[in-house]
C-alpha cells in the first residue's frame, strides 16, 4: 500500500474496474440535465451514459460546473486525518476552474495539516488524456517512487499526452460557441466534420475538418502518426460519446497500423460530451508533441 493518495475527478473519464486497479480516488464533477444535478461518478451511478446521451439526442440540455473548493477539501482531508499525503491531478485549467479549487482547498489544508505533503497538478489534459496521465502516473507509484518524484514525472510529462477529437453533430459545438450558426447548418449540410485538439494551454481547439465520418475517424489515426512515440509499446486511450462502433473502428486502425496491443475505451463523460454530444470519438496516446 503507497503512503500517498493520488486523487482526481471525474472528468479523466476512468472506468470504475480501471479506478480500482489503479487505487485512484475520483472526486465526482456534477451537471444539471433538466433542472436535476447528478454526480458523475466513475461507475455512473446516477446516470447511464446510453440514457445521458439518448437525452442530448432528444434535444435536452445538460450544463456542468467545475467542483468547488469545499467539496475539494472534503475530498482530501479524510486521507490527511489518516497520515497520508495527497497528489491532486486536476482537469485542465484551459476548460474549467476545477484545478484552481484544488489549489485553494490545498493551501487552506496544508495550514491545518503543516506536516502532510499536498501537491496539485494542472493537468492540462481532459477526458481520458486525463485518464491516460493518471493511469501512467499511477505506474509511477506502482514503482516505488515518492510522492514529489510522481508529481513531477506528471508535470514533465503532461504536455506529451495528445488529445485528438471529431464531433459528429455540429449542433453541440455551435451552442458552446465554438462555431457560428452559419458555419454550424452549412457543415452539416456538406457532412463536415471538425477535428480538434487539446492545445499545450489545455484549451479544446478546432485544427481542422474533413467530409464525412469516415474521413474523420481517420484523420484521428492519421494524426496520431504524425506525432506518436513508440506506438506498439503504448497503452493508447479511446472515449466516445455513445458510439461504440465508431470508436472499436479507430481502435482497429490504431493496432493494424501501429501494432498497438493494448487500447483502454470508456465513455466521454458528460464535461465533455455536453459540449461534444453524442457521437464524439476521442483518441488518445503519448506523442512527441500535442
Amino acid at each position: 500500500m503507497s503512503d500517498f493518495v493520488i486523487l482526481t475527478d471525474s472528468s479523466a473519464d476512468l472506468t470504475a474496474e480501471l479506478v480500482a486497479e489503479l487505487d485512484v480516488q475520483v472526486l465526482p464533477l456534477s451537471y444539471n440535465m433538466e433542472g436535476k444535478i447528478v454526480y458523475n461518478y466513475p461507475d455512473n451511478r446516477e446516470m447511464d451514459p446510453h440514457e445521458f446521451y439518448n437525452l442530448l439526442r432528444a434535444g435536452k440540455t445538460a450544463t456542468t460546473s467545475a467542483v468547488n473548493v469545499a467539496q475539494y477539501t472534503e475530498a482530501i482531508e479524510p486521507d490527511l486525518q489518516q497520515g497520508k499525503d495527497v497528489l491532486v491531478l486536476a482537469f485542465s485549467s484551459g476548460l474549467s476552474t476545477t484545478y484552481n479549487s484544488a489549489v485553494i482547498a490545498a493551501d487552506d489544508l496544508r495550514e491545518k495539516y503543516p506536516e502532510r505533503k499536498i501537491y496539485v497538478v494542472d493537468t492540462l489534459c481532459a477526458s481520458l488524456g486525463q485518464g491516460l496521465l493518471v493511469y501512467l502516473a499511477a505506474k509511477e507509484r506502482e514503482k516505488g517512487r515518492s510522492i514529489e518524484e510522481v508529481r513531477d514525472w506528471a508535470q514533465a510529462n503532461k504536455l506529451s499526452v495528445a488529445h485528438q477529437f471529431t464531433v459528429d453533430d455540429l449542433h453541440f459545438l455551435k451552442r458552446g460557441g465554438r462555431i457560428s450558426a452559419t458555419t454550424a447548418v452549412v457543415g452539416t449540410m456538406l457532412a463536415i466534420k471538425p477535428v480538434l485538439h487539446v492545445d499545450d494551454e489545455g484549451h479544446l481547439i478546432n485544427i481542422g475538418k474533413c467530409r464525412g465520418r469516415g474521413a474523420s475517424l481517420k484523420a484521428l489515426v492519421d494524426t496520431m502518426e504524425k506525432t506518436v512515440i513508440d506506438p506498439a509499446d503504448q497503452t493508447v486511450f479511446i472515449s466516445h460519446g455513445d458510439c461504440l462502433e465508431d470508436a472499436q473502428t479507430v481502435a482497429d486502425m490504431v493496432k493494424e497500423r501501429f501494432g498497438v496491443k493494448e487500447v483502454i475505451m470508456n465513455h466521454v463523460g458528460p464535461v465533455i460530451g455536453a459540449h461534444a454530444g453524442p457521437g464524439v470519438v476521442a483518441l488518445f496516446y503519448i506523442a512527441k508533441e500535442r
